[in-house]
């Protein structure tokens, strides 16, 4: 990975911030972004698309109305481990509900299994699905089987994660580079070159998948420059027991860390280990993406911050990229909300309903 986000960092700086202001708002119930006035949202579109160091304009998305037909739509998932993918799965099942159309969701266990992905995906398009959304495992991996979908004339839309395939009909997605980008800064910030050496362990998330090396290249370049030592960066899956067992070790080979840094689950996952060691006023913790663990952990005073990318808005975007596609409608090709840093200071005045879901929302596979 080998984008750069420091030039571009400046110029973004008060737009970034516009958009922070702009979505802070006042308190919003959990399930707000469930209500048929979710849109217009503030989002970000590359131009060209699909480079990430790509110029971006700040537009207010608009989805249709309702379409034209029951399109039948396969979405793809790496998993269900976490909260986070729940959110995404809430935005898409509310905006196939809201736009009336059919959706079936397979998810592949866990990101060491990619060919468990590819066949899920060849078995919905076998069954009938007439476009694909696909959270993918590998930014490179899918690659052949997007091309052969695409050949079939069927929309591809790549939510969250990101790929490399030119053949994309679409993306709603962020740059995780720059989520990965903003949790380095914050941290780099209370730590300038020459305050004292401050070391740090890093947990990126599993190693191959696109977000994670984005991530990665983000969070090394923020913390370039400062007193932050990264000691340890440990890739691994986002399950719970991976990601305590990855902290563990960390701990024992460096006892004197001071930053816990990584995906929701591992920062979670911290939490309760270094409560349980006593450790809680040495070492901090901060997520460099958004879920209700996150949320209560920075409510409770036991994490410091986390970027969020609002992955509600990004699975509602990518339906409605889908059926636009479907019925020959303008389209923005590459998509995605405006990140911002949620901590003490906006932790209670933020839209929940962008980021997360509601709290009675169960795992839904299917809409008909």
């Amino acid at each position: 990975m080998n984008m750069k986000f420091t030039d571009r960092f400046a110029w973004r700086t008060s737009l970034v911030f516009a958009a922070g202001v702009f979505l802070t708002v006042f308190w919003f119930a959990q399930d707000s972004a469930a209500d048929e006035n979710w849109y217009p949202y503030p989002v970000e579109v590359w131009n060209p698309p699909f480079d990430m160091s790509s110029p971006r304009s700040t537009v207010d998305y608009l989805p249709l109305e309702k379409a034209a037909k029951q399109w039948d739509i396969c979405v793809s998932f790496p998993h269900m481990k976490d909260a986070y993918w729940l959110a995404v799965d809430y935005g898409i099942v509310a905006e196939s509900e809201r736009l009336g159309v059919k959706m079936q969701l397979v998810e592949a266990g866990g990101y060491t299994n990619l060919n468990t992905q590819i066949s899920q995906i060849e078995d919905c398009v076998a069954g009938g699905s007439e476009a694909v959304v696909i959270g993918a495992i590998s930014f490179d991996g899918l690659n052949n089987l997007v091309a052969e979908i695409r050949g079939k004339g069927i929309p591809v839309i790549d939510v969250i994660n990101g790929m490399s395939s030119p053949d994309l009909s679409a993306k709603s997605l962020v740059s995780f580079g720059e989520m990965g980008f903003k949790a380095g800064e914050y941290i780099a910030k209370a730590h300038p070159a020459g305050s004292g050496k401050v070391k740090v362990a890093w947990f990126p998330g599993p190693p191959g998948a696109g977000w994670v090396e984005a991530g990665n290249a983000g969070f090394q370049e923020a913390v370039a420059g400062s007193d932050i030592e990264v000691v340890e960066t440990k890739y691994g899956d986002t399950g719970k027991e991976v990601q305590l067992k990855l902290v563990e070790d960390t701990l024992e080979a460096h006892p004197d860390i001071e930053y816990v840094v990584g995906t929701a689950v591992t920062a979670e996952a911290a939490v309760g280990l270094l409560r349980a060691r006593g450790l809680t006023e040495q070492v901090k913790v901060m997520a460099y993406y958004f879920t209700p663990g996150v949320f209560r952990g920075i409510k409770r005073g036991q994490m410091l911050a986390a970027p969020t990318d609002s992955a509600v808005i990004q699975g509602r975007v990518a339906i409605d990229q889908a059926v636009r596609v479907l019925e020959s409608k303008p389209y923005e090709k590459h998509v995605g909300p405006a990140l911002y840093v949620i901590d003490s200071n906006n932790i209670d005045t933020f839209d929940r309903g962008s980021s997360l879901a509601p709290d009675d929302f169960k795992a839904t596979f299917s809409v008909n």
